[in-house]
């Protein structure tokens, strides 16, 4: 018994001896720190943008009188089917028939000082500059007729394309201005339905011509449409405070839609070289000054490296690492500040 006590007492002695000699050799003893990894994958796969909106033709167009006046007939009400050149609506033409009629009293005027002027010039009593003069004013008359002439063709409203009316925005004996709406129209019959949805700037800002979507609509149910980005606002909307995106249907729906119609929609949003990186949690960066720090991670699962990373963008509780983690395949998520470069670790599962 005496003999196992002092054999436990030399161990003891020699061990004790050990570290005080590593010490005197300025060699640290690290002890293990207890550590939780995560695994890191590169972002860079799509994402899914959801947006809802309403569906449309490529061809809706509002209508209107070009020089506005008193409307004095809608031929059509909502929803009637309309063919391509169809009239649709016109105003009194009183006004714009008797700037018409001034318009040929000016060129027949024009005309007779032109021929006076002419004779005279011939005589050499007029001279050369009255004549010309003479000969602009009857081209100024004539040019004057032809406006006069185009603003009454423009009395009415004929229809650009064979569809439905949408909407109809005035009545008649309402007074409108130039250009002022008074007949929505589209060609349901022949144009492409589009979804047009509402999204954020940041969502704006990912998505791109072409990219691939999916829509569901209660109109056709339990059916899902393929479609694709046609077009993006470049703009926002004052009314939504949204910016629009029209999503092309790829192909005719297997079901009939209507302008209105509500509409779920999905959007692969492939993310750029810019949105690229690694997304760890905010407490495992050290040393952050905007756009450089430090993190712990683990090659082996023994021991924990420091490495220097290139920060691109901090959110709430995450940071996104633009490089630096390129060999790396787990974090350290915990025990990083009690951990050194080459500090030994046990993984905690």
């Amino acid at each position: 018994m005496r003999t196992t006590l002092t054999s436990i007492a030399f161990g003891i002695f020699l061990l004790s001896s050990c570290h005080q000699a590593e010490r005197s050799a300025g060699i640290p003893v690290q002890d293990t720190i207890s550590v939780k990894l995560a695994p890191l994958q590169q972002n860079g796969a799509a994402s899914v943008v959801e947006a809802t909106g309403v569906f449309t033709t490529d061809d809706e167009t509002l209508l209107g009188f070009k020089n506005g006046g008193v409307i004095s007939r809608i031929f059509v009400k909502e929803g009637d089917p309309v063919r391509k050149g169809q009239v649709l609506a016109a105003v009194h033409t009183s006004e714009v028939d008797a700037k018409a009629g001034q318009a040929r009293l000016g060129v027949e005027k024009a005309r007779r000082d032109y021929e006076r002027a002419e004779k005279l010039y011939r005589d050499s009593v007029a001279t050369l500059e009255q004549l010309q003069n003479a000969r602009t004013a009857l081209a100024v008359a004539q040019e004057d007729l032809k406006s006069v002439g185009f603003n009454q063709q423009q009395s009415q409203i004929h229809s650009p394309v064979s569809g439905f009316v949408l909407a109809k925005l005035a009545n008649e004996g309402q007074v409108v201005g130039p250009g002022t709406p008074v007949l929505q129209v589209n060609g349901a019959s022949n144009g492409t339905w589009m979804l047009k949805v509402g999204v954020s700037d940041s969502q704006w800002a990912q998505i791109k011509v072409g990219d691939k979507a999916t829509i569901q609509t209660d109109a056709i149910p339990n059916n899902t449409l393929a479609a694709a980005v046609a077009k993006k606002s470049e703009g926002l909307d004052p009314q939504s405070g949204t910016f629009t995106i029209h999503l092309a249907l790829q192909g005719k729906p297997a079901g009939k839609l209507a302008s209105g119609v509500f509409g779920k929609s999905q959007i692969a949003v492939s993310q750029s070289s810019a949105s690229k990186g690694w997304r760890i949690p905010f407490s495992s960066l050290l040393d952050g000054n905007g756009t450089e720090g430090y993190v712990f991670i683990s090659k082996d699962g023994k021991t924990a490296r420091k490495q220097k990373v290139k920060v691109a963008s901090m959110e709430k509780d995450e940071v996104l690492i633009e490089s630096g983690l390129e060999d790396a395949s787990a974090l350290i998520v915990s025990g990083s500040p009690y951990l050194q470069d080459g500090s030994p670790i046990k993984v905690i599962k």
